[in-house]
């Protein structure tokens, strides 16, 4: 097992660029099963998750080329609908095939749970929701099974939570369903619309992206394709917060303006990070625009009305996205002022933060949901473990902005959703190394 051995203190400055979205690029890789034609997906990034995606992929029969991050996928001689157990129980998006293998092959089963970061209970009652509204039939005999009889058919569907994953699989399974389907209280993250409009591109109408309700006009077949994975806007937050806490500009190029407005409200009006975006009408689009995180940073927490201590909190987009909720508390040790992070989703995530306390952060850990922070702190190298992806890269930050050196034990958790990050860090002057 792999650990960081990095020593912080250092100035980083220069030009990172963002890589695909790591929730777009697993679901995306499923939607290949919709189809018996080509599908090729471009910007898909190389990292651990993806790497198991596409083995569970090779397992049920697509054949797969990749080079780079550019990935031709074929699902023409699909000849089973079971995915490997082992590997499903890997991560979070496996859960994504459910509804491909359902809609075309009208059958899935698994007899394991989808894996993923332990930050809490993770229920998938909103993915069967939805797969039955649609026709599916729910079966427990030694595996968990869900068949369709026949094509799944159209209907009017009210999502019982704004489930990211669930969204996913009901627009996917919509996209050959018999009909018209309206999925209502739907999540309408990047990744979501990533998935939406890479459908459309395959043949299938869908009215409303962006927002909270979809209409899916099903087709009796879809064509292949090719696709460009948008930037992973949290990976562009996370760099945002590195070059919040540490000196150097940092710029950070090929980003999408419109996922970074919830995020400027957020380290920009209440952690006070100095940033600012800057275009090129020259360059290609998907460079066109660059944000600039300025150098001689001075944080300071933004007060509510009154004096009042402020909260940051996450919700379902357009808000705060609960995976930034590791990288702001971080941020927020480096700031003047007191801050509240609500993190209202999963019970387990800000549970890292023992790990910042060792470092000398002054966090108040209310219950599993809410931690108080007071800023600025120094921060000293320690031994720490990364718990999860999120929780992982937020411990990079501190240790890049602590005196003395951190070693980050069990870092293929940061490998599962970062590519290549230390090299990537090296480049703009960190000093981290991989060691076994």
């Amino acid at each position: 097992m792999a650990s960081f051995v990095i020593e912080g203190g250092y100035p980083l400055h220069g030009t990172v660029q963002p890589i695909g979205n790591k929730n777009a690029a697993l679901p995306l890789l499923a939607a290949s099963l919709l189809t018996d034609e080509a599908l090729t997906l471009h910007n898909v990034p190389e990292i651990g998750d993806v790497n198991t995606m596409l083995a569970i992929l090779g397992q049920l029969g697509v054949e797969i080329d990749r080079r780079g991050s550019t990935i031709t996928l074929c699902a023409r001689h699909v000849n089973r609908t079971d995915p490997n157990a082992q590997l499903f129980a890997q991560i979070r998006g496996s859960l994504t095939l459910m509804g491909p293998l359902l809609a075309r092959f009208q059958h899935f089963s698994v007899n394991t749970a989808a894996g993923g970061d332990d930050i809490g209970r993770r229920r998938i009652d909103t993915h069967l929701q939805v797969l039955e509204g649609l026709g599916a039939r729910r079966e427990i005999n030694g595996k968990f099974a869900l068949n369709a009889n026949g094509r799944l058919r159209g209907a009017d569907i009210l999502l019982d939570e704004t489930s990211v994953t669930a969204t996913e699989n009901g627009v996917m399974a919509a996209a050959l369903a018999q009909g018209t389907t309206i999925l209502r209280n739907i999540a309408s993250e990047p990744h979501v619309q990533d998935v939406c409009n890479l459908l459309v591109k395959m043949g299938c109408p869908i009215e409303g992206i962006g927002s909270n309700t979809l209409i899916v006009h099903g087709q009796d077949s879809l064509r292949g394709g090719e696709f460009y994975v948008s930037p992973d806007f949290v990976e562009v937050g996370s760099f945002i917060g590195l070059g919040a806490i540490t000196p150097g500009e940092l710029r950070i190029q090929g980003v999408i303006p419109d996922h970074l407005r919830m995020m400027n409200m957020v380290f920009g009006g209440r952690l006070g990070v100095k940033m600012h975006i800057e275009h090129d009408p020259h360059a290609a689009p998907e460079q066109a625009y660059t944000l600039v995180v300025e150098d001689n940073q001075e944080l300071r927490i933004t007060p509510d009305f009154g004096g009042a201590v402020p909260k940051i909190d996450d919700a379902p987009w357009p808000a705060f996205p609960p995976d930034l909720m590791s990288i702001a508390l971080v941020v927020a040790t480096q700031a003047e002022g007191t801050v509240i992070l609500h993190e209202k989703m999963y019970e387990s995530r800000l549970y890292f933060v023992d790990r910042l306390i060792t470092m000398g952060a002054q966090v108040i850990l209310c219950d599993p949901h809410r931690a108080v922070v007071v800023g600025p702190r120094r921060l000293v190298g320690q031994p720490v473990s990364s718990p999860d992806i999120r929780a992982g890269m937020a411990l990079v930050l501190a240790a890049l902005a602590a005196d003395g050196v951190t070693t980050i034990g069990n870092v293929q958790q940061i490998d599962r959703g970062y590519q290549r990050i230390d090299e990537k860090l090296r480049n703009i002057g960190a000093r981290i190394q991989r060691v076994d």
